[in-house]
Parts: C-alpha cells; structure tokens; sequence
C-alpha cells in the first residue's frame, strides 16, 4: 500500500488570508486531492469520476491566477470561501478511503460523496461562467458604470456580461443589484434588449420567474423579462425558446396584481408571433387569459384581451376560447373597459364571427349585435370602430342581421359618414355594407352625399378591391332617382368619371366608370343624359365600342337610345 501523504495545513473557513494566499492554498489542496484520489481503495469509480473534475478545477484555478484583475472581482470573493469548504470535505472524505481500517457505513460514505461531488460540479459551473465572461480582465471590473443610450456596442456588450454573471453566482444582493441594473439597462434603452439577448443567459433569467424564488428578485425579474418580450423579435424569440411562456402565466394565474401585469403585457407580445401562440393552450393559458379579462386592471384586460386576440388566429384555440366562456367576456369590454381594450376585443370578436356560423350565433345569442352597434357610434378610435365594422360584416351573413342592419337608419347614416370622413380602410368596409345590404330607397337618399367620395374611391388602384366595392355602393345607391340627378349636377364627379371612361387613362379599369355610367342612365332621364353628352361620354364611349371593351356598347346604345326616342317622339308629334 502507498504510503499516505500528509495533506497541507488547512485553515478554517474563517481565515483571514489574503485573496492571493487563499487561491494558493487552494490550488494546494487540489494538487494534493488529485494525488489522492488515485490511491483510494474504497469508491474507486466515484474518485475516478472526481479526478476528472479536479482536473478541470485545477486548470481554472490557474487561469483565474493568470488573469490580471481576479482579485478585485467580488464575485471571487465569494466563489473561494465555499471552493475551499468544498475541497476540505473532499479531503476528510479521501483519507477514510485511503484508510485500509476504514469500515464506516458505506451508504452514508456513497451519500457524502454524492454530495461534495455536486457541491464541486456547481462551483465549476461558476467559475467557467466567470472566465468565459470575460470580467477577470477588465481593470474595473469592480464597478461597472452604467452604459447610456449610444454607448459604445463592446462596452455594452461587457456591461451585460457582467451582469449575468453576477446574476447568476452571486448571493441575494448580487442577484438584486445585478437585476435592478438589467431592468434600468432596458428601460432608457431598448434597443439594448437585441445585445442583452444575444449575451445573457435568458434560460437563467426565466429561471428567476418560478415561485421560490426572492419575491424581489422575482420582480425584478418579471420586468426584465416583461421588457424583452415587448422591445423586439429577437429578444422576445428568445424568451420564448427558453421557455418563458409557462411562467409568465402562471404569474399571471395567481401572482399578485403587479407583477400580473407585466406577465400579460410578455404573453401579449410573445404570443404575436404565430408559430408561438399555439403554446398558450399547451400551458392551460386558455383560462387563465379570459380570467385577467374578467377581474383585472384595466391595463392587466388591455394586455390579456391582446393575447386572446393574438390567440384566436389560432383554429385549435378558437373553440377552446368559446368552451372556457370567451364571448360574453370579449363582448363586456367593448362597453366598459379602455380604448385599447376595446379595440383588441372587438378585433378577437370579428375573427371569431368570421369563422363560420357556430361563433356567429354564439355571438348574436350574447347580444354581440347591439353592443357593436353601440361601439362604431361612441368609439373615438378609427381602429375600434374598424373592427366592430368587420364583425358586423360577418354577422350580416345572416339573413335576421342584414334585416336589421338595413333598416337602422341610424347605422346606414353611420356608414355614409364613414364613407365620407373616414381613413381609406373604413371608407372601403363601409362602401361594402352599403353594397350588401337591402338599404331603403329613402335611406339610400339620407346618404346621397357620400356618392362623390366613391367616386373617388373607384379612381384608386389600392387596396385591393377597393374600386369594386365602390362601384357596387354607387350603383346601389344610383338605383334612387334623385341620387342620379344629384350625381349629374356634381361637376367634379362627373369630371372624375369622364377621366375615368378616357381610353388614355390606363390606371382604372374601364368596367367601373361604364357600370356607373349604365347606372346613371338606366332611369332615362333626359337631363342625366344630356350632362353626360355635355361632359364628353359620347365620344368616349364610342371609342371604347371601337375598342369592343365590355359594356361601353351596352353603355351607348343606352344613351343613343335615349337620344332616338326623342327624335322619334318629336317626328311623331309633328
């Protein structure tokens, strides 16, 4: 048997030594360590298996020794107390084993290395972290002022580093000062959130989100996280990759009501992108979403109505939505929450109602009709009253709703203000409920006014389909007599329409200006007719007959037709 060697003196965990003496004592005690553990005679694969991790200490210990700035590193400083505690267990634990008398239990000498060897693994872990951050060598690493908006990207990059190492070895108030720092980073400017996500560890600060942790540390840490999910795609990617989302709603299931808001405002935002939302039935979110609808702040329902809406484009999630009592939910904040939660429901209740027929009666059934309808009339936001329109649209699928619709005076003088005042996407949604519905003759006169800005409309190219819906409302609402001698006597719209039927114009379709003008003339007005000759159709049409486009014959031969008659009426009479 090998002799057994005397290990070096071994101060207790209270000595005072200097920085460098206790690294050097260290070091000793490894050197020691890894002799002995090839000698032991009792847990050979065990000390085998600590040899190896010795190994990998002792070649970090000495490159902490080579680096230029490791002691004044505090985080050093709290790494070497417990390294050493670690390494005088190991060596209490080697002599037993070394020691052919030795004939302790065996189970309670397995469970002792089990766990130094652990103990060992995560000081390790520590001190790899801090030589790939690179801290040891940087002279100020002590204190690291705070970087401003513009600061130099290396400098940045070093600061956050920094950070996350403290965070993640340091004690309480390392982890609190290292998180406050990280939230302020953030705050004053966002577009740090692309480097924090690219240099932290995100996987560690999700870690922080779960229930045992410090409550401060864990909200501190909801902040940032909150932060990184609403600042850009790449550091919300990441939130999401290293598995953000469940924690953020379990706080939001049951935290407390400010940290709830921060945790929904991260699900809003992380859930924009598609490819996630899908998760959020996968955590049970569901539920939990249409909750902090129901009881929560009105920022806390702007947030979580947010994540609903995201979600419904979901087609998995929209009937778990309906079975967990979403509708009424939705419908109640179009009526008493803020502008932000009004608009976010009443989108998630167009999507809903565009989804077939199951959704759309769900939807009449909770008097969704009346509450839209009293949306588009008090919104003041263009992008609310837009989604109510969508999901009127859609309700009017139904025979009982356009009925309805049709015959509220109220609701069609709304949609001919749209048309007239509103932002080109409502002007195009109203132009098409004026199009579709069976709108009384004396209705369709209320809003005569409105013809002129569809003529404006059928002279855009963009959005899509924007030039068709307006020719169908102008053409019903040309099915009025009075409307068609209203037209005749606007001369801008009549301007427009002649640029409109010119051959030379190639920007508009000629099908639109030749739909309005058979429109105008179908009620054989003489005075229609003869302000259309006037402004120059006859010509035009006549080109475009030559040219066989598709109705200007039909077009002409309404207005030569016209023209003969009274030719032959006048011939008849004498």
């Amino acid at each position: 048997m090998p002799p057994t060697t005397a290990g070096p003196p071994i101060p207790p965990p209270s000595s005072t030594s200097s920085s460098q003496a206790l690294l050097d004592l260290i070091i000793q005690i490894v050197s020691f360590l890894l002799l002995s553990s090839l000698n032991v005679r009792s847990f050979v694969g065990r000390w085998q298996v600590l040899h190896s991790k010795l190994s990998i200490l002792h070649s970090a210990l000495i490159e902490i020794l080579d680096s230029p700035h490791w002691s004044e590193n505090p985080l050093v400083h709290t790494i070497l107390p417990s390294l050493l505690s670690t390494l005088q267990r190991l060596k209490s634990l080697s002599d037993q084993c070394s020691d052919p008398a030795f004939s302790g239990g065996k189970l309670h000498m397995q469970s002792d290395l089990d766990m130094a060897s652990a103990s060992l693994s995560s000081q390790l872990n520590d001190l790899d972290l801090l030589l790939r951050s690179g801290v040891l060598y940087q002279s100020n690493a002590l204190v690291l002022s705070q970087p401003v908006p513009g600061s130099n990207k290396d400098d940045t990059e070093f600061f956050i580093r920094d950070l996350f190492t403290r965070l993640q070895i340091g004690g309480m108030e390392f982890k609190k000062k290292a998180l406050e720092s990280l939230v302020q980073l953030l705050n004053q400017d966002e577009k740090s959130a692309g480097l924090v996500a690219k240099e932290g560890n995100i996987g560690y600060l999700v870690h922080l989100l779960d229930f045992n942790a410090q409550p401060s540390v864990r909200e501190l840490a909801a902040s940032a996280v909150s932060v990184l999910s609403t600042a850009g795609d790449e550091s919300r990617k990441r939130v999401f990759e290293e598995g953000g989302l469940g924690p953020l709603l379990r706080i939001l299931e049951t935290g407390w009501m400010h940290l709830k808001e921060k945790a929904a405002a991260a699900v809003e935002a992380i859930t924009i992108d598609s490819e996630n939302a899908w998760a959020v039935s996968a955590y049970g979110g569901v539920s939990v979403l249409i909750d902090a609808c129901r009881s929560g702040t009105p920022s806390l329902q702007a947030s979580a109505v947010g994540a609903i809406r995201n979600v419904t484009a979901v087609e998995d999630i929209k009937s778990s939505l309906v079975e967990e009592g979403a509708i009424p939910v939705l419908l109640q904040l179009l009526v008493s929450s803020t502008t932000a939660a009004q608009e976010k429901a009443a989108m998630s209740i167009a999507v809903l109602a565009s989804s077939g027929e199951y959704y759309r009666s769900l939807i009449i059934q909770e008097r969704g009709l009346q509450r839209l309808l009293h949306l588009i009339h008090d919104s003041p936001s263009s992008d609310t009253i837009e989604n109510a329109l969508r999901a009127l649209s859609s309700l009017a699928v139904s025979d009982s709703v356009a009925r309805i619709l049709s015959s509220s005076t109220l609701f069609v003088m709304k949609l001919g203000e749209l048309v007239k005042h509103g932002n080109l996407v409502l002007q195009q949604i109203a132009a098409s409920l004026v199009s579709n519905l069976s709108i009384s003759d004396g209705n369709k006169r209320a809003i005569g006014s409105c013809m002129s800005s569809l003529v404006k409309l059928m002279e855009m190219p963009k959005p899509a389909g924007v030039q068709e819906v307006a020719v169908r409302a102008l053409a019903s609402l040309l099915t009025v007599r009075s409307n068609r001698k209203e037209l005749m006597k606007d001369e801008k719209s009549v301007m427009r329409l002649m640029q409109m039927l010119d051959p030379k114009n190639e920007v508009v379709g000629k099908s639109f200006p030749l739909a309005i003008v058979t429109a105008v003339l179908a009620g054989g007005s003489n005075g229609c007719r003869k302000r259309l000759i006037d402004a120059g159709a006859y010509q035009h049409l006549q080109n475009l007959a030559d040219m066989n486009v598709d109705g200007a014959k039909k077009a002409l031969q309404r207005l030569n037709g016209n023209r003969l008659r009274s030719i032959f009426n006048r011939t008849w009479k004498e």
